[in-house]
C-alpha cells in the first residue's frame, strides 16, 4: 500500500491536489501493536499510563458531543439532541375552557359531597361499609368505629375527586399553570454508555480485533485531544478497512503511531480556521435555521433545527432570492463550510463558485484557490477540463461558450457548434501535442491564413490525413451563411484580455487546476472577475458547470461525495446543464445553485430545472411570478376548510324578545346561533402570492428530497434561528 497522498508534500505535483486521505504507510507491526527489534526480540507495547494509576478524567465537550443522541427523523431535521415530536399536533383544549371546566367539576363534586354528608340522598352509600365490618364495630362511642367511619367517608370523598378531577382535566391544569409551569425544565444528567455502547470507546474497532487502537483513540478522547473532524476522519478511513481499501495491519499502526492525529488530509489540517455554522460531523449534518412554529408546517417540524446533509444536496439545491435576502450568508456558506470539513474527513470533494470578495469563506480553508483575473493567483483554470480526448473538450467548450443562446440562430446549436471546435482542435493537437492557447482558438475560428497554413504543414509532415480532411471542411464552412464560427470567435473574445493574460495557459508554464481532481478530497474556490467581465464571468461559471457533470459521471471512486456551489447561477442555466444535473444523483454528486429571480433562466428551462433540482428554495422577497412557478412544482394537498355561518335568532314569545334585548344591550350583538361546515379541498401547498408577501424578511419555504426518495413538504424555515 503506497502512500495514498498523505504523506505527498503539498504543492509539488504538476496537477498538485489532494488525494484521498488514508492510513499512512508504516513499518508492518504485528496485530498486537508490538514492535520487532533488530534481534527478534518481541517488545511489549508501551503503555498509555502508569500502571496502577487511575484512569485519567475525561474532558467532557468532545465526548458530550459523541454522546449525545440523534435518533432517526425526517429529512432536513436537525438530529443532535432532537426529540421526536408526534406526526398529528394534539388536541389543545383552549385555557378559558380548561380553566372553567375544572371550576365546574369542583363545585359538582363538592356539590356531590355535601349532599351525602347531610343525609339528603340517604344512605345508601354507607350500604358497603355495614357489609363489609362486624356489627360490633359501629358503636357509635367506640375508637374503633370513629376511625372505620371517617376512613371510609375519606375513601367516598377520594373516588369523587378524582372522578371529578378526570372529568375537570385537573392533571392538565397542573401542567399548564402550576408549579411544572413555573421553572424551566432542568437538563437530565447524562450517564456514560456501557463501554459496548459507547461511541467513544471504539466498539466496532474492537470487534474487528484492533482492541489497542481503540485503546489509543478512546484515551486521546477522553484527554481532550480529538476532534469532531478526526472522529470522522477516522471513522472514514475504518470503513476503507471494512471495504478492503485498506488493510487492518496499517490501520492499526497508523492509529498506534498518531492516536487522534492518524490519516491526516494532505493539508495537514485538522479543522478549519473559523466557524460559523453548527455542524454535526455523525449525522454529516449542517443547520441553516429553525423550522418555523407556523400552521403551515407539519407538527413533527414545528420549532425543530433545520438542516441539510449530502444525502439531501444528492438531489441538487436550488435557491432563489433577490439580492440582500440571504442566498451567500445564510445558504451557500454554511454549505461550503459543512463540505470542507466533510473533505477535512475524506469524504467529499467541493467546488466553489462565485465573484471575488463574495464571502465564500477564507483562503486557507481552501486547498487550491483560483483568482481568474488575479495576476498574483496560485493557481490557473484548465479550459479544457483535463482531458485529452479533442471530441470531449470540444462538447465541453461549446457548452460553455454557446450554450446559453436560447434563440433560433445557428450559433445556438451546441452540436454544430461541438463539431466546429473538434474539427480545429484535433489537428492542433495532433501538431502540436497540446491543446491551443485562447488567442490560438481565437485565430484559428476567426480564419486567419498564417495559423492555418501552419496547421496543414503540420499535418502533412505527420501523415495526418483524416485530420486534414477535417482542417478542409473547416475552410470550406468558414464564411458560408450559417457558419457558427464568427459566434464562437466573438465568445472566445471575451477570454481574450488583457487581464486573462498569464490564464488559461496550455504550455505547461502555469499550475492548471483541472475538475478531474474530484477523484480526491480536495477543497477548492474558484473566484470570478464580475467587475467589467461580466459576460466572461457568466461563460466561466458554465464551463466549470459543464466540466463538473462532465468528470463525476467517470469517477473511479464514487464513495466521495462531490458538490459544486454556484453562488450566482445567472446565464449558466442551458439545456445541457439541466441533463447533467438530472444525472448526478446517480454519481453521488450534485450541485447548489443560487438565482436573483427565476427570470435569469430561459422560460422553457425554468420547469425541467425545478424538476431536476430535489431540495428547491425560495426566500423572501420573492415575486409572485417566481412564486407561480414554485407553487406549480410544489403541487396540491388536501386540507380540512372550515365555513362558519351565523344566523341571527328570532323570539316568538314575550320573555324570549326581553331576554335578546338585554342581551343586546349588555353585549351590543344581536343573539346568533353559529353553523359550522367542514369539508376537504384540495389547495395549493403554498400560492405564489403567499409566497410573495407571507414570508418574513430573514424567512425561506423549503422543499427537500434526498437519494433514497424520502421527502419533506414546503416547509417555512427562518434562517436566522
Amino acid at each position: 500500500m503506497d502512500s495514498d497522498g498523505t504523506q505527498d508534500a503539498r504543492g509539488t505535483h504538476a496537477s498538485p491536489v489532494p488525494r484521498p486521505a488514508g492510513p499512512p504507510e508504516v513499518p508492518a507491526m504485528p496485530p498486537n501493536g508490538a514492535a520487532v527489534p533488530p534481534d527478534g526480540l518481541t517488545v511489549p507495547p508501551r503503555p498509555t499510563q502508569a500502571p496502577g494509576l487511575p484512569r485519567p478524567p475525561e474532558r467532557a465537550p468532545f465526548l458530550t458531543w459523541l454522546r449525545t443522541p440523534r435518533p432517526e427523523a425526517p429529512p432536513g431535521v436537525w438530529r443532535f439532541g432532537h426529540q421526536p415530536r408526534p406526526e398529528e399536533e394534539p388536541e389543545r383544549i383552549p385555557g378559558r375552557q380548561l380553566v372553567s371546566g375544572a371550576v365546574i367539576a369542583f363545585l359538582v363534586g363538592w356539590l356531590i359531597w355535601s349532599l351525602l354528608w347531610n343525609g339528603y340522598l340517604g344512605s345508601w352509600w354507607m350500604l358497603p361499609l355495614y357489609a363489609m365490618i362486624p356489627e360490633s364495630w359501629v358503636e357509635p362511642h367506640t375508637f374503633t368505629a370513629v376511625v372505620v367511619v371517617y376512613a371510609y367517608y375519606a375513601l367516598v370523598a377520594l373516588v369523587i375527586m378524582v372522578g371529578v378531577g378526570r372529568l375537570g382535566r385537573w392533571g392538565e391544569m397542573w401542567r399548564r399553570y402550576g408549579p411544572p409551569a413555573w421553572r424551566p425544565a432542568a437538563p437530565e444528567p447524562q450517564r456514560p454508555p456501557a463501554p459496548r455502547e459507547d461511541p467513544a470507546e471504539w466498539p466496532a474497532l474492537r470487534a474487528a480485533g484492533a482492541v489497542e487502537a481503540a485503546e489509543r483513540l478512546a484515551a486521546d478522547a477522553r484527554a481532550g485531544v480529538m476532534r469532531d473532524v478526526d472522529h470522522a476522519r477516522i471513522t472514514r478511513a475504518w470503513q476503507g478497512v471494512r471495504s478492503g481499501r485498506h488493510s487492518l495491519t496499517t490501520f492499526s499502526a497508523a492509529v498506534l503511531q498518531d492516536g487522534a492525529a492518524a490519516c491526516l488530509h494532505p493539508s495537514g489540517a485538522r479543522d478549519l480556521p473559523a466557524r460559523l455554522a453548527r455542524h454535526d460531523l455523525v449525522t454529516g449534518q449542517v443547520r441553516l435555521g429553525t423550522s418555523a412554529d407556523d400552521p403551515r408546517n407539519p407538527y413533527a417540524y414545528r420549532g425543530t433545527g433545520l438542516a441539510l446533509d449530502p444525502e439531501l444536496l444528492g438531489t441538487s439545491l436550488l435557491a432563489v432570492g433577490p439580492a440582500g435576502s440571504g442566498k451567500t450568508g445564510t445558504v451557500v456558506r454554511p454549505l461550503a463550510e459543512s463540505l470542507c470539513l466533510h473533505a477535512l474527513a475524506g469524504r467529499a470533494a467541493v467546488v466553489v463558485v462565485g465573484a471575488a470578495g463574495a464571502g465564500l469563506g477564507p483562503a486557507d480553508a481552501y486547498d487550491v484557490v483560483v483568482r481568474i483575473g488575479n495576476q498574483e493567483s496560485e493557481y490557473d483554470l484548465d479550459l479544457y477540463g483535463g482531458t485529452t480526448d479533442p471530441d470531449e473538450a470540444a462538447a465541453v467548450l461549446a457548452e460553455a461558450l454557446v450554450g446559453d443562446l436560447a434563440d433560433p440562430h445557428p450559433g445556438s446549436d451546441s452540436r454544430r457548434s461541438t463539431t466546429v471546435l473538434a474539427q480545429l482542435l484535433g489537428p492542433f493537437r495532433a501538431v502540436h501535442g497540446r491543446f491551443p492557447s485562447v488567442p490560438e482558438l481565437r485565430q484559428l475560428l476567426d480564419g486567419a491564413p498564417g495559423p492555418f497554413a501552419a496547421l496543414r504543414q503540420g499535418l502533412q509532415d505527420a501523415g495526418q490525413e483524416s485530420l486534414l480532411r477535417e482542417l478542409d471542411a473547416r475552410e470550406r464552412q468558414m464564411g458560408q451563411p450559417g457558419d457558427v464560427g464568427g459566434v464562437l470567435g466573438d465568445r472566445v473574445a471575451l477570454l481574450d484580455r488583457p487581464a486573462f493574460a498569464g490564464f488559461f495557459d496550455t504550455s505547461g508554464q502555469s499550475r492548471p487546476f483541472t475538475l478531474k481532481a474530484l477523484d480526491h478530497p480536495v477543497r477548492v474556490r474558484i473566484d470570478l472577475p464580475q467587475r467589467g467581465h461580466a459576460d466572461a464571468s457568466k461563460m466561466l461559471a458554465r464551463l466549470v458547470l459543464a466540466q463538473f457533470t462532465a468528470s463525476v459521471a467517470v469517477r473511479e471512486d464514487r464513495s466521495l461525495f462531490a458538490c459544486l456551489l454556484l453562488d450566482d447561477a445567472t446565464g449558466v442555466v442551458t439545456p445541457e446543464a439541466v441533463r447533467g444535473i438530472q444525472r448526478l444523483r446517480s454519481g453521488n454528486a450534485g450541485v447548489v445553485l443560487t438565482l436573483r429571480s427565476l427570470d435569469d433562466v430561459a422560460r422553457p428551462l425554468r420547469g425541467p430545472l425545478l424538476g431536476a433540482t430535489g431540495c428547491r428554495m425560495a426566500l423572501s422577497g420573492l415575486t409572485p411570478w417566481d412564486g407561480q412557478d414554485f407553487a406549480e412544482v410544489w403541487g396540491k394537498e388536501w386540507t380540512e376548510a372550515r365555513d362558519v355561518t351565523d344566523r341571527q335568532i328570532i323570539a316568538e314569545t314575550p320573555a324570549g324578545k326581553a331576554v335578546h334585548m338585554l342581551r343586546r344591550v349588555i353585549t351590543g350583538k344581536a343573539p346568533t346561533a353559529r353553523a359550522v361546515t367542514v369539508r376537504q379541498v384540495e389547495r395549493e401547498r403554498w400560492s405564489a402570492s403567499e409566497l410573495a408577501h407571507a414570508v418574513p424578511a430573514g424567512h425561506a419555504v423549503l422543499s427537500l428530497t434526498d437519494v433514497k426518495g424520502e421527502h419533506a413538504p414546503p416547509l417555512l424555515v427562518d434562517l436566522r434561528g
